[in-house]
Protein backbone atom coordinates (compact mmCIF):
# COMPACT_ATOMS: atom_id res chain seq x y z
CA UNK A 1 0.00 0.00 0.00
CA UNK A 2 1.32 3.46 -0.87
CA UNK A 3 1.78 6.04 1.85
CA UNK A 4 -1.03 8.10 0.32
CA UNK A 5 -3.41 5.17 0.72
CA UNK A 6 -2.77 4.66 4.46
CA UNK A 7 -5.29 6.05 6.91
CA UNK A 8 -2.57 6.43 9.55
CA UNK A 9 0.04 7.73 7.12
CA UNK A 10 1.25 11.22 7.96
CA UNK A 11 1.66 12.35 4.36
CA UNK A 12 -1.05 14.56 2.87
CA UNK A 13 -3.82 12.77 0.96
CA UNK A 14 -6.29 14.08 -1.59
CA UNK A 15 -9.16 13.65 0.86
CA UNK A 16 -7.47 15.86 3.46
CA UNK A 17 -8.71 19.03 1.77
CA UNK A 18 -11.57 19.19 4.25
CA UNK A 19 -8.97 19.68 6.99
CA UNK A 20 -8.08 23.11 5.62
CA UNK A 21 -11.21 24.64 7.17
CA UNK A 22 -10.28 23.02 10.50
CA UNK A 23 -6.81 24.56 10.71
CA UNK A 24 -6.03 27.03 13.50
CA UNK A 25 -6.06 30.64 12.34
CA UNK A 26 -4.13 32.35 15.15
CA UNK A 27 -1.36 31.44 17.58
CA UNK A 28 -3.83 31.25 20.47
CA UNK A 29 -5.61 28.42 18.62
CA UNK A 30 -2.49 26.23 18.49
CA UNK A 31 -2.19 23.46 21.07
CA UNK A 32 0.33 20.68 21.52
CA UNK A 33 3.37 22.61 20.29
CA UNK A 34 3.67 25.09 23.15
CA UNK A 35 7.42 25.61 22.90
CA UNK A 36 7.27 26.31 19.18
CA UNK A 37 4.20 28.54 19.58
CA UNK A 38 5.83 30.64 22.31
CA UNK A 39 9.05 31.09 20.34
CA UNK A 40 7.16 32.04 17.18
CA UNK A 41 5.10 34.55 19.15
CA UNK A 42 8.29 36.26 20.33
CA UNK A 43 9.59 36.42 16.75
CA UNK A 44 6.33 37.97 15.53
CA UNK A 45 6.03 40.51 18.34
CA UNK A 46 9.68 41.53 17.94
CA UNK A 47 9.29 41.99 14.18
CA UNK A 48 6.13 44.04 14.66
CA UNK A 49 7.79 46.14 17.34
CA UNK A 50 10.63 47.03 14.98
CA UNK A 51 8.25 47.38 12.03
CA UNK A 52 10.54 44.90 10.30
CA UNK A 53 10.24 41.78 8.18
CA UNK A 54 10.06 38.48 10.02
CA UNK A 55 13.24 36.41 9.91
CA UNK A 56 13.30 33.30 7.72
CA UNK A 57 11.80 30.32 9.56
CA UNK A 58 12.33 26.57 9.11
CA UNK A 59 9.97 23.94 10.52
CA UNK A 60 11.07 20.31 10.50
CA UNK A 61 9.67 17.06 11.86
CA UNK A 62 7.45 14.12 10.88
CA UNK A 63 4.61 14.76 8.42
CA UNK A 64 1.17 15.84 9.59
CA UNK A 65 2.20 17.83 12.68
CA UNK A 66 1.16 21.29 11.47
CA UNK A 67 4.08 22.85 9.63
CA UNK A 68 1.83 24.23 6.88
CA UNK A 69 -0.75 25.39 9.43
CA UNK A 70 1.92 27.27 11.36
CA UNK A 71 3.01 29.07 8.19
CA UNK A 72 -0.54 30.28 7.58
CA UNK A 73 -0.92 31.27 11.23
CA UNK A 74 2.24 33.36 11.01
CA UNK A 75 0.91 35.10 7.90
CA UNK A 76 -2.36 35.84 9.70
CA UNK A 77 -0.57 37.16 12.78
CA UNK A 78 1.71 39.35 10.66
CA UNK A 79 -1.28 40.41 8.51
CA UNK A 80 0.62 39.74 5.30
CA UNK A 81 0.05 37.68 2.16
CA UNK A 82 1.40 34.15 1.87
CA UNK A 83 2.34 32.35 -1.31
CA UNK A 84 2.59 28.57 -1.16
CA UNK A 85 4.81 26.35 -3.28
CA UNK A 86 6.82 23.15 -2.93
CA UNK A 87 10.43 22.22 -3.57
CA UNK A 88 9.68 19.75 -6.40
CA UNK A 89 7.53 22.38 -8.17
CA UNK A 90 10.48 24.76 -8.58
CA UNK A 91 12.40 22.92 -11.26
CA UNK A 92 14.49 25.75 -12.70
CA UNK A 93 16.09 28.92 -11.41
CA UNK A 94 13.74 30.87 -13.66
CA UNK A 95 10.74 29.39 -11.84
CA UNK A 96 12.04 30.73 -8.55
CA UNK A 97 12.87 34.10 -10.10
CA UNK A 98 9.29 34.43 -11.35
CA UNK A 99 7.96 33.73 -7.85
CA UNK A 100 10.34 36.11 -6.07
CA UNK A 101 9.73 39.03 -8.42
CA UNK A 102 5.99 38.87 -7.73
CA UNK A 103 6.38 39.11 -3.96
CA UNK A 104 5.50 42.34 -2.19
CA UNK A 105 6.98 43.97 0.89
CA UNK A 106 6.80 41.68 3.97
CA UNK A 107 5.11 38.85 2.02
CA UNK A 108 5.71 35.25 3.08
CA UNK A 109 6.83 32.54 0.69
CA UNK A 110 6.11 29.09 2.09
CA UNK A 111 8.19 26.29 0.54
CA UNK A 112 7.05 22.80 1.48
CA UNK A 113 9.56 19.96 1.06
CA UNK A 114 12.28 22.56 0.93
CA UNK A 115 14.93 19.81 1.05
CA UNK A 116 13.98 18.89 -2.54
CA UNK A 117 15.11 22.17 -4.09
CA UNK A 118 17.67 21.68 -6.85
CA UNK A 119 21.22 22.97 -6.55
CA UNK A 120 20.75 25.60 -9.28
CA UNK A 121 17.63 26.88 -7.55
CA UNK A 122 19.40 27.07 -4.20
CA UNK A 123 22.18 29.17 -5.73
CA UNK A 124 19.59 31.76 -6.75
CA UNK A 125 17.89 31.58 -3.35
CA UNK A 126 20.99 32.35 -1.28
CA UNK A 127 21.41 36.04 -2.19
CA UNK A 128 17.63 36.47 -2.18
CA UNK A 129 17.43 35.30 1.43
CA UNK A 130 20.51 37.17 2.65
CA UNK A 131 20.53 40.44 0.71
CA UNK A 132 17.10 40.47 -0.97
CA UNK A 133 18.85 40.53 -4.32
CA UNK A 134 18.10 38.44 -7.38
CA UNK A 135 20.97 37.56 -9.70
CA UNK A 136 19.85 36.60 -13.20
CA UNK A 137 21.80 35.93 -16.37
CA UNK A 138 20.57 37.50 -19.59
CA UNK A 139 21.71 36.01 -22.88
CA UNK A 140 24.09 33.14 -23.57
CA UNK A 141 27.75 32.65 -24.32
CA UNK A 142 30.19 35.59 -24.46
CA UNK A 143 27.32 38.08 -24.71
CA UNK A 144 25.70 36.90 -21.47
CA UNK A 145 25.30 39.54 -18.77
CA UNK A 146 24.68 39.15 -15.06
CA UNK A 147 21.98 41.47 -13.75
CA UNK A 148 21.22 42.01 -10.06
CA UNK A 149 17.67 43.07 -9.20
CA UNK A 150 16.47 44.45 -5.89
CA UNK A 151 13.69 42.51 -4.19
CA UNK A 152 11.26 43.70 -1.52
CA UNK A 153 12.03 42.39 1.96
CA UNK A 154 10.16 39.12 2.41
CA UNK A 155 10.15 36.02 4.61
CA UNK A 156 10.70 32.45 3.55
CA UNK A 157 9.13 29.74 5.70
CA UNK A 158 10.47 26.31 4.85
CA UNK A 159 9.07 22.94 5.90
CA UNK A 160 10.80 19.59 5.68
CA UNK A 161 10.45 16.07 6.99
CA UNK A 162 14.08 15.31 6.06
CA UNK A 163 16.29 17.90 7.73
CA UNK A 164 19.39 15.79 7.08
CA UNK A 165 18.84 16.10 3.31
CA UNK A 166 19.01 19.90 3.39
CA UNK A 167 22.35 21.35 2.38
CA UNK A 168 24.17 23.15 5.18
CA UNK A 169 24.32 26.52 3.33
CA UNK A 170 20.54 26.52 2.84
CA UNK A 171 19.80 25.38 6.37
CA UNK A 172 22.05 28.04 7.86
CA UNK A 173 20.17 30.82 6.09
CA UNK A 174 17.08 30.20 8.20
CA UNK A 175 17.46 32.39 11.25
CA UNK A 176 14.84 30.49 13.27
CA UNK A 177 14.58 26.70 13.18
CA UNK A 178 12.01 24.66 15.09
CA UNK A 179 11.36 20.94 15.37
CA UNK A 180 7.75 19.78 15.72
CA UNK A 181 7.23 16.69 17.85
CA UNK A 182 4.37 14.23 18.18
CA UNK A 183 1.41 15.57 20.19
CA UNK A 184 0.43 14.31 23.63
CA UNK A 185 -3.00 12.69 23.99
CA UNK A 186 -4.70 15.68 25.73
CA UNK A 187 -3.72 17.97 22.85
CA UNK A 188 -4.96 15.48 20.26
CA UNK A 189 -8.25 15.13 22.15
CA UNK A 190 -8.68 18.91 22.16
CA UNK A 191 -8.09 19.02 18.39
CA UNK A 192 -10.61 16.23 17.79
CA UNK A 193 -13.24 17.89 20.02
CA UNK A 194 -12.76 21.24 18.30
CA UNK A 195 -13.00 19.65 14.85
CA UNK A 196 -16.11 17.67 15.82
CA UNK A 197 -17.86 20.89 16.83
CA UNK A 198 -16.91 22.54 13.55
CA UNK A 199 -18.11 19.49 11.61
CA UNK A 200 -21.28 19.33 13.76
CA UNK A 201 -20.52 15.77 14.80
CA UNK A 202 -21.86 14.37 18.08
CA UNK A 203 -19.02 12.74 20.00
CA UNK A 204 -18.63 11.66 23.60
CA UNK A 205 -15.43 12.12 25.66
CA UNK A 206 -14.85 8.36 25.39
CA UNK A 207 -15.17 8.55 21.62
CA UNK A 208 -12.70 11.42 21.52
CA UNK A 209 -10.19 9.45 23.58
CA UNK A 210 -10.61 6.31 21.47
CA UNK A 211 -9.83 8.20 18.27
CA UNK A 212 -7.03 10.15 19.95
CA UNK A 213 -5.25 7.02 21.18
CA UNK A 214 -5.09 5.68 17.64
CA UNK A 215 -3.98 8.93 15.97
CA UNK A 216 -0.24 8.36 16.46
CA UNK A 217 0.13 11.81 18.04
CA UNK A 218 -0.51 13.41 14.65
CA UNK A 219 -3.33 15.96 14.08
CA UNK A 220 -3.65 15.18 10.38
CA UNK A 221 -4.29 11.52 11.17
CA UNK A 222 -6.67 12.43 14.01
CA UNK A 223 -8.84 14.55 11.71
CA UNK A 224 -8.77 11.87 9.02
CA UNK A 225 -9.88 9.19 11.46
CA UNK A 226 -12.59 11.48 12.85
CA UNK A 227 -14.10 11.82 9.38
CA UNK A 228 -14.03 8.05 8.77
CA UNK A 229 -15.54 7.28 12.19
CA UNK A 230 -18.16 9.95 11.53
CA UNK A 231 -19.21 8.05 8.41
CA UNK A 232 -19.37 4.77 10.35
CA UNK A 233 -21.43 6.36 13.13
CA UNK A 234 -23.82 7.88 10.62
CA UNK A 235 -24.54 4.48 9.08
CA UNK A 236 -24.31 2.20 12.13
CA UNK A 237 -24.87 4.31 15.28
CA UNK A 238 -27.37 7.11 14.63
CA UNK A 239 -24.53 9.57 14.06
CA UNK A 240 -23.20 9.56 17.65
CA UNK A 241 -19.53 8.66 18.17
CA UNK A 242 -19.13 6.84 21.48
CA UNK A 243 -16.10 4.92 22.71
CA UNK A 244 -17.39 1.51 21.53
CA UNK A 245 -18.54 2.95 18.19
CA UNK A 246 -15.13 4.54 17.54
CA UNK A 247 -13.37 1.34 18.60
CA UNK A 248 -15.49 -0.83 16.31
CA UNK A 249 -15.04 1.53 13.38
CA UNK A 250 -11.27 1.70 13.74
CA UNK A 251 -10.92 -2.04 14.23
CA UNK A 252 -12.83 -2.45 10.97
CA UNK A 253 -10.20 -0.20 9.37
CA UNK A 254 -7.49 -2.51 10.78
CA UNK A 255 -6.11 0.16 13.12
CA UNK A 256 -5.35 -1.25 16.57
CA UNK A 257 -5.61 0.48 19.95
CA UNK A 258 -2.16 2.08 19.60
CA UNK A 259 -2.70 3.30 16.05
CA UNK A 260 -0.65 0.61 14.33
CA UNK A 261 -1.90 -0.57 10.97
CA UNK A 262 -1.05 -3.61 8.88
CA UNK A 263 2.22 -2.16 7.56
CA UNK A 264 3.51 -1.34 11.06
CA UNK A 265 2.69 -4.83 12.29
CA UNK A 266 4.27 -6.42 9.22
CA UNK A 267 7.51 -4.54 9.88
CA UNK A 268 7.63 -5.89 13.43
CA UNK A 269 6.59 -9.40 12.37
CA UNK A 270 9.28 -9.55 9.67
CA UNK A 271 11.97 -8.58 12.17
CA UNK A 272 10.70 -11.02 14.83
CA UNK A 273 9.65 -14.04 12.78
CA UNK A 274 12.15 -14.01 9.91
CA UNK A 275 15.19 -12.46 11.57
CA UNK A 276 14.75 -13.60 15.19
CA UNK A 277 14.13 -10.08 16.43
CA UNK A 278 17.06 -8.51 14.61
CA UNK A 279 19.31 -6.74 14.08
CA UNK A 280 18.31 -6.41 10.43
CA UNK A 281 19.05 -3.72 7.87
CA UNK A 282 16.46 -1.20 6.71
CA UNK A 283 16.78 -2.17 3.05
CA UNK A 284 16.19 -5.82 3.94
CA UNK A 285 13.00 -4.92 5.81
CA UNK A 286 11.82 -2.76 2.91
CA UNK A 287 12.40 -5.55 0.41
CA UNK A 288 10.63 -8.09 2.61
CA UNK A 289 7.40 -6.07 2.83
CA UNK A 290 7.67 -4.44 -0.63
CA UNK A 291 7.78 -0.90 0.75
CA UNK A 292 10.11 2.01 0.08
CA UNK A 293 12.90 2.24 2.65
CA UNK A 294 12.62 6.02 2.93
CA UNK A 295 8.89 5.69 3.74
CA UNK A 296 9.66 3.20 6.50
CA UNK A 297 12.37 5.45 7.93
CA UNK A 298 10.34 8.69 7.75
CA UNK A 299 6.82 7.45 8.53
CA UNK A 300 6.83 4.12 10.35
CA UNK A 301 10.03 4.17 12.36
CA UNK A 302 9.53 7.43 14.32
CA UNK A 303 6.28 6.21 15.85
CA UNK A 304 7.56 2.67 16.49
CA UNK A 305 10.60 4.17 18.18
CA UNK A 306 8.41 6.44 20.27
CA UNK A 307 6.34 3.46 21.42
CA UNK A 308 9.49 1.56 22.32
CA UNK A 309 8.73 -1.24 19.85
CA UNK A 310 11.80 -0.71 17.69
CA UNK A 311 15.44 0.06 18.36
CA UNK A 312 18.15 1.39 16.09
CA UNK A 313 21.53 -0.16 16.73
CA UNK A 314 24.82 0.10 14.80
CA UNK A 315 24.03 -3.29 13.25
CA UNK A 316 20.44 -2.62 12.23
CA UNK A 317 16.87 -2.51 13.51
CA UNK A 318 15.85 -4.59 16.51
CA UNK A 319 12.39 -5.46 17.82
CA UNK A 320 12.10 -4.89 21.58
CA UNK A 321 10.29 -7.01 24.14
CA UNK A 322 7.40 -4.53 24.00
CA UNK A 323 6.88 -5.37 20.32
CA UNK A 324 6.69 -9.09 21.12
CA UNK A 325 4.13 -8.38 23.82
CA UNK A 326 2.00 -6.18 21.56
CA UNK A 327 1.89 -8.82 18.83
CA UNK A 328 1.22 -11.62 21.30
CA UNK A 329 4.44 -13.45 20.38
CA UNK A 330 6.34 -15.32 23.09
CA UNK A 331 9.66 -13.70 23.94
CA UNK A 332 12.15 -15.36 26.22
CA UNK A 333 14.31 -12.64 27.72
CA UNK A 334 17.80 -14.03 27.31
CA UNK A 335 19.56 -10.80 28.23
CA UNK A 336 21.07 -10.68 24.74
CA UNK A 337 22.00 -7.25 23.41
CA UNK A 338 20.30 -8.19 20.14
CA UNK A 339 16.84 -7.93 21.75
CA UNK A 340 16.92 -5.07 24.27
CA UNK A 341 14.00 -4.40 26.55
CA UNK A 342 14.25 -0.68 25.83
CA UNK A 343 15.02 1.07 22.52
CA UNK A 344 18.58 2.17 21.91
CA UNK A 345 18.50 5.44 20.00
CA UNK A 346 21.89 5.63 18.27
Amino acid sequence: MSEEGRLVGGSRRRDDNENIALRPQLLKDIVGQDRVRDNVQILIEAAKGRNDTLDHVLFHGPPGLGKTSLAHVIANEMNVNIRVTAGPSIERAGDLAAILTHLKQNDILFIDEVHRLGKAVEEVLYPAMEDFKLDIVIGKGPAAKNVRLNLPRFTIIGATTRLALMTAPLRDRFGAQFRLDFYELPAIEFIISRAAKMLKVQITPEGTTEIGRRSRGTPRIALRLLRRVRDFAQVRADGVITGPVAGEALEMMDIDHLGLDDIDRRILQIIIEKYRGGPVGLETIAAAISEDSSTIMDVNEPYLLQLGFLARTPRGRVATAHAYEHLGIFHEDTGSEDIPDQPSLF
